[in-house]
């Protein structure tokens, strides 16, 4: 019998992606699919994790693609597609491109993965999640904005620092 294996999408191959890709590919804990409307940028990542895997002892799959009928299956999908505020952008100017970008892909993750647990880490974080929440249509269990984690993350850092201690 086979075991039990779970798939994680990641929606966007940027920084953020790619390493959330590479962490969870490494880390066996699931199946990987990277997604990103740059099929190469994708598919090159997901290879190069997989030409390593024999050094990491990853047993896992990993794909890297621009089709979203990749995601079927997938037990959570996380979304860090969008663009980076640069400098002079305004928190509106970041969500009305942002906006779009999500809206397109909670429509897709709806089509292909209509089971998965949604994480958002697309900013500004909160309008994102609760734009990817209605796009959905998902139960409110089920689409969650991260911004928790990695502020407390952040917290720890300073004070680490601040301090002088080890993180």
């Amino acid at each position: 019998m086979k075991p039990f294996s779970y798939k994680i999408s990641v929606i966007g191959a940027g920084a953020v992606g790619a390493t959330l890709a590479q962490r969870l590919f490494e880390s066996g804990l699931a199946d990987v699919v990277l997604v990103d409307i740059l099929k190469d940028i994708a598919c090159g990542k997901a290879l190069d994790l997989l030409d390593a895997s024999p050094i990491t002892g990853t047993e896992k799959s990993i794909v890297g693609t621009d089709d979203y009928k990749e995601i079927q299956g997938s037990d959570i999908v996380v979304v860090t597609a969008g663009l980076p505020r640069r400098p002079g952008m305004t928190r509106e100017d970041l969500i009305s491109r942002n906006a779009a970008i999500v809206k397109d892909v909670a429509a897709r993750i709806k089509t292909h993965a209509p089971r998965a647990i949604v994480i958002v880490v697309t900013n500004p974080l909160d309008t994102m999640t609760y734009l990817t929440y209605k796009a959905t249509g998902f139960d409110k269990t089920k689409v969650l904005g991260m911004a928790g984690v990695l502020d407390g993350s952040r917290f720890i850092a300073l004070i680490a620092d601040e301090l002088k201690v080890r993180r």
